[in-house]
Parts: C-alpha cells; sequence; structure tokens
C-alpha cells in the first residue's frame, strides 16, 4: 500500500454557494503603500493587487486548494472554490474570504455555477487525476484563457496537455527538486538567485554560535566596514517577521537573507553553516516521494541508501532503482540507523507517509550523528512549528506544488517570484516604471509598510544590497520581501 499524499474528496452533485463579501479595511499605515499620504493618523486602503485582477476558480479545498484560495483572496483577485464535501467546504468558508461552491468539480454545472465561463484562470488540484482532467476539459469548452491541473498518472499528463493546459503540476515531482537542491546547497534551507545569479537569497536555521545570534541587526551591520548582505526576514514557530534593524536574531530561528553572490562565502560564515555539498545520502521510506527523490539523486551522483519497513515494496523499489541501496528494516531504529552508517551521512531524508515517523528518525538521525536531517510532513502546519527544533529544513509536498502554481500565476506581472514552505512571505522581482511614487526617493523616505523589504536591487548590469540612504531609479529592477497583505504595496512599485 503506498502512502498517499491524501487531498481533497470529490463526488456528489447538488450545489451549494456560499458568499463571504469582501471587505475594505480601516487601520494604521501598515499593509498599504503610503507614498502620498500625511505621515500621521490613518487612511483606508483596500486589499488587492494593483493590477488587473483575475476571476480564478479553484477546484479542490484540500491543502493545496485551500492555501492558494487563501493567498489569492488576500491579495484582492476573486477566487471562487469548489469542493464536494460540505463539511470542508463549510470550513473553508470560515476561514477563506472568498466564494465556495459545494458541489462536484468535475460537473460542467457546478463549474458554470463557480463562475467559470468569466474566469480568467482555473486552477483544478483536487487528489483524484480525474476529476482535474474534466475539470479541464469543461474549461478547454468554455474558453477559458490559463489553466492548471494536479496530475500524477503519467498517461493523463499527456492527454491533458492537448487541452492546453498551461502548467501540469505533479506534487511528488515538485518536492523531490525541491529536495535535489536541498541536498546540493549544503546546509541551505532556500537559496535563490535575482538580478541575473548576482544577488542570493538564501535561508537556513540559525545555529547558537551563529554571528547573527543575540543582538540586534543594526549593531551587527555597523561593526561591518563594508557589509553586502542584508537580513530579510525572520520565520519563528511559524509566524514570519520583516526583518528591520532592531530585530534580533534567536537560535533555530530560519532567516532569510539576501547578499551578493560573489560574497556568498561570507554569508555561510555569517549564518554559522557549511557550504559543502551532500556525498551521501540516507533516505527514510518508501513512499513515491522518497522513490521520485532517490532517482533525481542517484541520477546526479550522490549516493542513496533508502531503508523503508515493508518487505515486499523493498524488493519492488530495489528492482526498479537498481542504483540505489535499499535495506528492508524499520526506518526509526537506531540499530538500524547505525549499521546503516548514518553517522557518515551527509543528510538524512524522512520522507515516509508518517508525520511522527519521519521527526522521530530525523531526530535519531541527527542524535547519531547525521550532518543534516529534512523531513516531510503532511500536515503543512508543522512545516513552519518544527522547522528548527532539531531538523535542518521542512519539506511539503502540497506546499512544493502550490508554491510552483503561485509562481505561475505571478508570472508575467512580475519577473520572477520565490516562495518558501513554512512562510507566507514572497520573494519578487520587479521593475521601477517610469509611473512608480518611488522614483528619485530614498529607500528610508518611502514609508513601506512593516510588511514589505526592498532586500536588493539591479542597476543595468551592477547589482548590490541597498541601504536606507539608497535612491531608487526608474528602471531599477527591486527585489522585494512581502507579506501576503503587502502584496499589492509590492506592485504599486512598479508604477
Amino acid at each position: 500500500m503506498w502512502a498517499s499524499s491524501g487531498g481533497d474528496a470529490v463526488g456528489g452533485t447538488d450545489s451549494t454557494v456560499r458568499l463571504r463579501p469582501s471587505a475594505h479595511v480601516d487601520g494604521e499605515c501598515r499593509a498599504g503603500f503610503a507614498i502620498g499620504y500625511p505621515s500621521t493618523g490613518s487612511y483606508r486602503y483596500t486589499r488587492g493587487p494593483i493590477l488587473a485582477v483575475m476571476r480564478i476558480v479553484v477546484v479542490g479545498a484540500g491543502a493545496v486548494g485551500s492555501y492558494l484560495a487563501a493567498r489569492l483572496a488576500l491579495e484582492g483577485q476573486d477566487v471562487v472554490l469548489v469542493e464536494s464535501n460540505p463539511a470542508r467546504a463549510a470550513e473553508a468558508q470560515t476561514e477563506i474570504d472568498c466564494m465556495v461552491v459545494t458541489g462536484n468539480g468535475a460537473s460542467a454545472t457546478i463549474l458554470r455555477t463557480a463562475g467559470l465561463a468569466d474566469a480568467d484562470l482555473l486552477i483544478a488540484v483536487t487528489s483524484v487525476d480525474a476529476i482535474n482532467v474534466l475539470a479541464c476539459h469543461a474549461a478547454n469548452t468554455l474558453g477559458i484563457p490559463r489553466k492548471v491541473a494536479r496530475i500524477e498518472d503519467s498517461e493523463l499528463k499527456a492527454e491533458v496537455e492537448e487541452l492546453g493546459v498551461d502548467l501540469i503540476i505533479d506534487p511528488g515531482e515538485a518536492a523531490s527538486r525541491d529536495l535535489l537542491a536541498l541536498v546540493k546547497r549544503g546546509a541551505v534551507s532556500d537559496l535563490v538567485e535575482f538580478a541575473d545569479g548576482q544577488l542570493v537569497l538564501m535561508g537556513t536555521f540559525i545555529p547558537s554560535s551563529a554571528a547573527l545570534v543575540g543582538r540586534p541587526l543594526a549593531e551587527i551591520r555597523e561593526r561591518q566596514q563594508d557589509w553586502n548582505w542584508l537580513v530579510v526576514a525572520v520565520i519563528r514557530r511559524g509566524a514570519t517577521i520583516i526583518a528591520g534593524g532592531s530585530t534580533v536574531v534567536e537560535p533555530r530561528d530560519h532567516v532569510l537573507l539576501m547578499a551578493r553572490a560573489s560574497k556568498i562565502s561570507e554569508a555561510y560564515e555569517l549564518l554559522g553553516i557549511s557550504d559543502k555539498p551532500a556525498d551521501k545520502v540516507l533516505i527514510l521510506g518508501g513512499t513515491r516521494l522518497a522513490q521520485m527523490t532517490a532517482a533525481l539523486l542517484t541520477n546526479n551522483g550522490i549516493s542513496t541508501t533508502l531503508i523503508d519497513g515493508e518487505r515486499e515494496r523493498c524488493r519492488l523499489i530495489a528492482e526498479r532503482l537498481p542504483k540505489v541501496i535499499t535495506v528492508c528494516g524499520d526506518p526509526t531504529d537506531p540499530r538500524v540507523l547505525e549499521s546503516e552508517g548514518v553517522a557518515a551521512t551527509d543528510c538524512v531524508l524522512a520522507l515516509s507517509g508518517w508525520d511522527g515517523d519521519n521527526l522521530l528518525g530525523s531526530l535519531v538521525a541527527k542524535e547519531l550523528g547525521a550532518r543534516e536531517a529534512i523531513a516531510r510532513f503532511m500536515n503543512t502546519d508543522l512545516v513552519g512549528l518544527l522547522g528548527g527544533a532539531g531538523l535542518d529544513a521542512t519539506v511539503s509536498a502540497r506546499m512544493s506544488a502550490a508554491n510552483e502554481i503561485l509562481r505561475f500565476v505571478r508570472r508575467g506581472v512580475i519577473y520572477s517570484v520565490a516562495t518558501f514552505s513554512d512562510s507566507d512571505a514572497e520573494a519578487i522581482e520587479l521593475e521601477v516604471g517610469p509611473g512608480s511614487p518611488a522614483v528619485d526617493m530614498m529607500i528610508s523616505d518611502l514609508r513601506l509598510p512593516p510588511s514589505l523589504l526592498i532586500g536588493g536591487i539591479q542597476r543595468g548590469d551592477r547589482a548590490f544590497v541597498p541601504r536606507g540612504d539608497t535612491t531608487v531609479e526608474q528602471g531599477d529592477r527591486l527585489i522585494v520581501i512581502a507579506l501576503p497583505e503587502a502584496i499589492a504595496a509590492a506592485e504599486r512599485l512598479s508604477g
């Protein structure tokens, strides 16, 4: 029995529409772009993007669909969520500010009720491939411009491509690519290039010995005459803090740091981590994700051993993946791990279908001497909460898929987007146009909301980490880090 990634229930043909009206929010200058407003008092702003609002129909209110619907609705998009399970639909309605239609996402009638005929984008992400294919077929018939489908069956992927689907996402493939990148990066949880590779956004869980720990960031920078880095965000116990001069980093914080690529070795030293990529990897569990990751690792020349407790599954894995050393045993048993040389292992990937086993196996491996441990969690709430609790990184196949879809949705509006598995922050690269209110202003005078920070600038052929007195020029490419409520403010910077 293969471990399933879980997801959205389907079934039923009756539909119920629940509408929770969007709200304008009165408040302090925290989530809107403040240029042109008086320096004191509060003002009225509308959540949402400055660029064109899209009607987006999301089919499936599982972990992927709910996450996407919540993110897009918060940014002011016109989102309709379709879910066949009445209890799940009701739960989504109480938590997400969008219309929810209870009904079978494979039904053209239900999709018309959801307003698919007027939609700009369909995102079909139930856990049942056939439902997603039928939803895309209905969208194709109605002439919907853009379509995204979650498909795991390789034969169905070819069929969906014929329907003109713009993005086919397989959560397992997305997560395995993320895991390969983590293994090859050394002790970092994130590494994203911007500005044609001149700037690098790094993330890691901070050890207690790191130079960043215990002092305000402004004080640390003052002691360095020529600093080429900027801490842009701190993720602590599941909550994201956009960093400022008064921010104090604590041990086990997940820190995101922007640095010049030419000075990346200094950034590793500042973060207190190693930049040595893994040569030997131990995978705990024999799930579909574990097998896909093992194949990817061995194809990249990385020695890989896989441990699983089911004998028949181990036999099948050994036949399918002859380059992988397959061991039948309890992946949480210290004796089994020791016998497979866990102390000499560069990285342990706990990828079973059970969160408890993955956490236990990772912690045991670290205690026995493994250099790094990365755990997969089915419960996406655990991704942010347990990162740093003895783990070097956490992954979720569902979150990897959702973030890849989110990057696709952003495409065309901005140059590039980076998302993070344990945070709702985004790193966005955009160009400052002639109509931008930021042109010829110093960053310190922009009065950006606390949930938004400019972490890097590319100006012509040169890229750098800005300071408060840096003046923004027309044509600059800004790399901004923003929480969902500040996406509109970030987009307004482009003019």
